[in-house]
């Protein structure tokens, strides 16, 4: 039975929760994410990114949505960027796709909610 135990734990203490990309970071356009975006996910709230100082593929990034603010530097790969616990995916130019994990502080429950945005002009 130790031998089982002893397996198990190995294999969890090993076990990676992100899958890494193996694709480069590379420039972007800042045209294509530069601006405010604006967008509501599927609960109904509203959501607004601001995104300023498109370098290479850095961005620096404000995000709102009901009483939560957030400003982060972000790395840009693969058309997307995460900012707390919100992912923001570039789908074509002025629009996007927006993924934010929401947890319940009563119950440690968690639920995705998700969105579309578009960059306003």
């Amino acid at each position: 039975m130790g031998d089982i135990m002893s397996i198990l734990q190995n294999s969890y203490a090993s076990a990676s929760l992100n899958t890494p990309s193996n694709t480069p970071y590379v420039n972007v356009d800042p045209a294509s994410y530069q601006g405010t975006w604006d967008g509501t996910y599927s609960d109904g709230q509203k959501f607004q990114f601001s995104i300023s100082n498109v370098n290479g593929f850095r961005a620096q990034v404000k995000y709102q949505s009901g009483s939560t603010t957030q400003y982060q530097q972000v790395l840009i790969k693969d058309n997307s960027f995460r900012i707390g616990d919100t992912k923001f995916v570039l789908t074509g130019q002025g629009s996007a796709q927006v993924r934010n994990v929401v947890s319940d502080p009563a119950t440690g429950n968690t639920t995705l909610v998700a969105g579309n945005a578009t960059q306003d002009t």
